[in-house]
């Protein structure tokens, strides 16, 4: 999977990117304050920060986190505060701008997949919004987040000694009790999202789900 992702990657985030324009295109500026899936952070406050990564760029990054005293949280707020328009239509517009970029903070590649899928799930799922996610690439996302530390924004501690498989595709992953659901949910899962009780099942899922509870409560 890693070896196929590096040509692979960029075309997919710029799909993810094109669909999530497509979907707030019309949403109602209230809808905008809804509160995401990121502890924090409105839908108009991701979309401000996938704007900001998009257009980070290696020095970029270093400078904002010596400003940020190297701290990701707090640089994070700074792309934000940056980036977020007076309007959602003026944040959708230069979102819309930076579509086909391929800068990025200096982290392997697969994460900027993993960025545009989890936070175009941060943003959706709080509006009603379903979309169907490309299965590779998500497989993808879920291959890199399967095995990047969650020190680093993985899931490896995670899912150890859990046996991961997508009912919806062919992605396995480890080894141990089964945890079973949808790709999408099993990445949302592994990046340490909140997910429905329904979506994951097999005798791993409860370990999942507890661990990944104790990771968002830490």
């Amino acid at each position: 999977m890693a070896s196929r992702s590096s040509s692979f990657v960029w075309p997919a985030v710029h799909e993810e990117r094109r669909a999530l324009v497509r979907d707030l295109a019309d949403l109602p500026g209230d809808a905008w304050e809804t509160p995401s899936l990121c502890p924090r952070w409105t839908v108009h406050d991701v979309v401000a920060h996938l704007l900001d990564t998009a257009l980070t760029t290696r020095l970029g990054f270093l400078r904002g986190m010596i400003t940020a005293r190297f701290d990701f949280d707090r640089s994070n707020d700074a792309g934000i505060r940056k980036h977020r328009g007076n309007s959602p239509a003026e944040t959708l517009e230069a979102f819309r701008s930076v579509q086909h970029r391929t800068s990025g903070p200096p982290a392997p590649r697969a994460t900027r997949l993993v960025e545009a899928l989890v936070h175009g799930e941060d943003i959706r799922r709080p509006l009603g919004i379903v979309r169907g996610y490309p299965l590779d690439a998500v497989a993808v996302a879920l291959d890199h987040q399967s095995a990047a530390s969650v020190k680093i924004g993985g899931g490896r501690e995670l899912v150890d000694g859990l046996r991961l498989a997508a009912d919806d595709g062919a992605f396995r992953h480890g080894s141990g009790a089964e945890v079973r659901g949808s790709s999408i949910a099993l990445l949302l899962a592994v990046s340490g999202r909140p997910v429905r009780d329904d979506e994951l099942s097999g005798p791993g899922a409860g370990t999942l789900l507890e661990r990944r509870s104790i990771q968002r409560n830490a």
